[in-house]
């Protein structure tokens, strides 16, 4: 596997081709996953994926 299965904000954000603040909205409106490792909140590659698929549902 060549990619990380959890991924930094600015990964995230750098996948979606949004900013931080776009990236942490998202997360607050529960349209993407993310879990928190003490300090650090990180997003599941695949859970980015799904977000993909299901905004574009919406669309």
């Amino acid at each position: 596997m060549s990619e990380g299965l959890l991924l930094t904000v600015d990964e995230a954000a750098a996948r979606l081709r949004v900013s931080r603040w776009t990236l942490y909205c998202l997360i607050r409106s529960n349209e993407l996953q993310s879990l928190k490792i003490r300090r650090r909140r990180l997003i599941p590659a695949d859970a980015v994926t799904e977000c993909i698929h299901n905004l574009m549902e919406a669309a």
